[in-house]
């Protein structure tokens, strides 16, 4: 019984919670921002490179007829733009954040030996 109890612990520990909220909101969001790239951007970006080209599809490229480059190429172009528009999301989305304006921290109370050299310094004074 003290396994189940511990299981649950750690199950409902907020940390738990917390990563599974952040995964399944991380994978709706990659969602759309493949889609976005795939497309919005990539098509914007990649039809007039493969119409100068004379091309349907990049994976068409190839090096000595046999080396298939368009596959490799096309994920590295994805990998750019993605990271970019995740960049340039993250950016605006901490822009539109209220700064928080951080409020002086107060001076720490003094501590015992500081109101005691304080008492000595007033009495010094008094005589």
């Amino acid at each position: 019984m003290g396994l189940l109890k511990e299981f649950k612990e750690f199950a409902v520990r907020g940390n738990v919670v917390d990563l599974a909220v952040a995964v399944i909101i991380g994978g709706a969001f990659g969602q759309i921002i493949t889609s976005f790239v795939n497309d919005v951007i990539t098509p914007l970006l990649l039809n007039p490179a493969l119409e100068a080209a004379n091309l349907k599809d990049i994976a068409e490229l190839t090096i000595f007829g046999t080396v298939k480059y368009g596959n490799f190429l096309s994920n590295v172009i994805n990998f750019i733009i993605i990271a970019f528009v995740l960049f340039m999301m993250i950016k605006g989305i901490s822009s539109l954040k209220k700064k928080e304006e951080v409020a002086p921290a107060a001076p720490p109370a003094p501590s015992n030996e500081e109101k005691l050299l304080t008492e000595i310094r007033d009495l010094l004074k008094n005589k």
